[in-house]
């Protein structure tokens, strides 16, 4: 009653009725295969496909070093196209008929990937037509049995609404911002309705099924970039979880397909220069403060005798703890 007096104080249309009805839901996670590894993220209404879209379609390319600014087009091509897909199709898949099984397709996956120009930067990526089959906190925790949580939660924007119920102590969320308002729209906002949400907590596995760990970056659309950024640094590379999460990145405006690339200071200037050279509009050496634009991230990795690595992301205020007995 509380919450329902404040939203509608504020103007809101909210009802008990609409509190009461809710339902919460255990949905099956989404996966791609990448270098030896299998990638498991929350299936729409979350942003997680995004990251599964762009490794699905890397894991097409060979490898290439960190300092290679190839890799880093690449990437950044990848998530342009995964945006593209993700801001139409991702929404509430009790109203929408979402083609999960054809975007994460192999066929489909390589259509996409086909666009990737290894030469000039795509800002105009249109949204494909697969064939229909069918303000955040994260951390995470593994076991001694290696079972595993990867955990995100998030009023959004800061302070979300900035609406707090009178006596509660807690503020209201504004992941309705998340909605399209375009009536043609697979999003588009509707009475009891799940919007596009950016919350992507994810996990590894090995080929047979058993934990490689948790993985996860908080910060808006920074999620699945930071989140494909660090599992390259890991499955790549062989990065630790504190080597991987200390890396520069980079971080697409917003989410959008056609958004200008910010780069975070400390990337190699073969890289920046390259990138640029190759048509992507962006902002270099993002420094100090503004370096939280490129989300904050906790790593566990779990090795084949039960031994846990764990990192955090130095660009915030996390950090690793083990049991002291």
């Amino acid at each position: 009653r509380a919450i329902v007096a404040a939203v509608q104080g504020a103007g809101g249309v909210m009802t008990e009725r609409d509190l009461a009805a809710h339902r919460s839901t255990w949905d099956e996670p989404l996966s791609v295969q990448y270098r030896g590894a299998r990638v498991w993220n929350c299936a729409p209404n979350s942003q997680g496909l995004v990251a599964l879209l762009a490794l699905g379609m890397l894991e097409g390319f060979s490898p290439a070093g960190n300092d290679d600014p190839e890799r880093w087009h690449l990437a950044i091509e990848a998530l342009r196209i995964a945006f593209a897909d993700a801001r139409w199709w991702v929404s509430d898949p009790a109203l929408s008929d979402i083609p999960l099984r054809g975007l994460l397709g192999e066929e489909y996956l390589a259509q996409r990937r086909a666009l990737i120009d290894p030469h000039h930067a795509a800002l105009d990526v249109r949204r494909g037509s697969p064939v229909n089959r069918g303000g955040t906190v994260y951390h995470c925790a593994v076991d001694a049995r290696g079972n595993a949580c990867s955990i995100a939660s998030s009023h959004f924007m800061g302070f979300g609404t900035g609406i707090v119920p009178p006596g509660l102590g807690f503020v209201l969320h504004n992941r309705a911002s998340g909605f399209s308002l375009d009536p043609a729209h697979p999003n588009v906002v509707a009475p009891g309705k799940r919007p596009y949400h950016t919350i992507a907590p994810a996990l590894l596995t090995h080929r047979d099924g058993t934990l490689l760990g948790p993985v996860g970056v908080m910060g808006g659309f920074m999620q699945p970039q930071g989140q494909l950024q660090v599992a390259m640094a890991l499955l790549d590379d062989g990065d630790t979880p504190q080597a991987a999460l200390d890396r520069p990145r980079f971080c697409i405006d917003s989410g959008l397909a056609g958004g200008s690339v910010q780069l975070e200071e400390g990337v190699p200037a073969n890289v920046v220069e390259r990138l640029r050279a190759l048509g992507h509009p962006l902002e270099a050496n993002v420094p100090s403060y503004a370096r939280a634009l490129f989300g904050r991230g906790q790593v566990i990795l779990r090795d084949a005798v039960g031994g846990l690595e764990g990192g955090s992301d130095r660009r915030a205020d996390g950090c690793v703890a083990s049991p002291t007995n």
